[in-house]
């Protein structure tokens, strides 16, 4: 007799290897995106392919305007003071103007705080600068990390993980940018304690490269150890953020009745 034809079960599975396991501080953010990357590569659906990518593009443009917002809020929330606060018009900018008088509508970024004095205070520095990564702790790595852990077969878990990847990719992004900045604050500081005739703001500055550039014409031996301590700093930063998210992520972690019974072990 003829045997029934076993029909392919088109639903998606994780591929070997994908699936949350040991990593360290160093090697987490890899593991944790080329989990994301296989299953994308295992799982090619047209339909969850687009709207992983239509989930990020969106996510992208609303993290954007809230990002910048925070710098500014961080800044009057410790006591300094904000006047200009520039946003490209693509993210709301001319929008957004209506409720705050400081922002400007266009940027040579996708935006940036121009205009803010934290009264020589770099504690009201520090929180400004760092305050929008609060999101990329959560709920940024809460969300990406169920998502991608989870059952690849529901639509949900590919537009979280394509809404939550902004946020989960910004310190990684910003570690020229946002990230030096907060570094070269520290390390500024900390060598002005020792060498009280250091300039503070010589090795600070949102956009390490520009930076670079500036300081060309007047080198000094001291700047290329402000600039790779701060650098170094930067990353280590970059990766701590990354892994507090992760860390939190998995306290308030909760088993999934949709979700195949697995466990992140990392």
């Amino acid at each position: 007799m003829n045997q029934p034809t076993q029909m392919p079960d088109p639903s998606p599975k994780p591929v070997p290897g994908s699936m949350p396991g040991p990593s360290g501080f160093w090697s987490r953010p890899l593991h944790d995106y080329q989990r994301l990357l296989l299953q994308a590569l295992a799982n090619q659906s047209a339909a969850r392919l687009s709207i992983l990518i239509l989930t990020a593009v969106f996510g992208w443009w609303i993290y954007v305007p809230v990002h910048e917002l925070l710098h500014a809020f961080g800044c009057l929330w410790t006591g300094g003071e904000v006047t200009r606060l520039e946003i490209s018009p693509v993210y709301g900018a001319a929008v957004l103007k209506h409720w705050f008088d400081w922002i400007a509508v266009g940027s040579d970024y996708a935006g940036q705080l121009t205009g803010f004095d934290t009264h020589g205070n770099d504690g009201i520095y520090l929180v400004t600068v760092l305050l929008p990564y609060v999101l990329s702790v959560f709920p940024g790595m809460w969300l990406f990390r169920r998502a991608v852990a989870g059952d690849w077969s529901q639509w949900r878990n590919w537009a979280l993980t394509g809404f939550s990847l902004a946020m989960v990719t910004a310190p990684f992004v910003s570690v020229f940018g946002d990230m030096y900045e907060a570094a070269s604050i520290v390390i500024s500081r900390a060598v002005n304690w020792l060498q009280p005739g250091l300039e503070l703001e010589r090795w600070r500055s949102d956009d390490f490269f520009l930076l670079v550039t500036q300081l060309s014409p007047d080198w000094r031996w001291s700047d290329i150890f402000g600039l790779l301590a701060s650098l170094i700093l930067s990353v280590t930063l970059c990766w701590s953020i990354y892994n507090i998210g992760c860390y939190l992520a998995k306290l308030s972690q909760t088993p999934d009745a949709n979700t195949p019974s697995h466990r992140a072990t990392d």
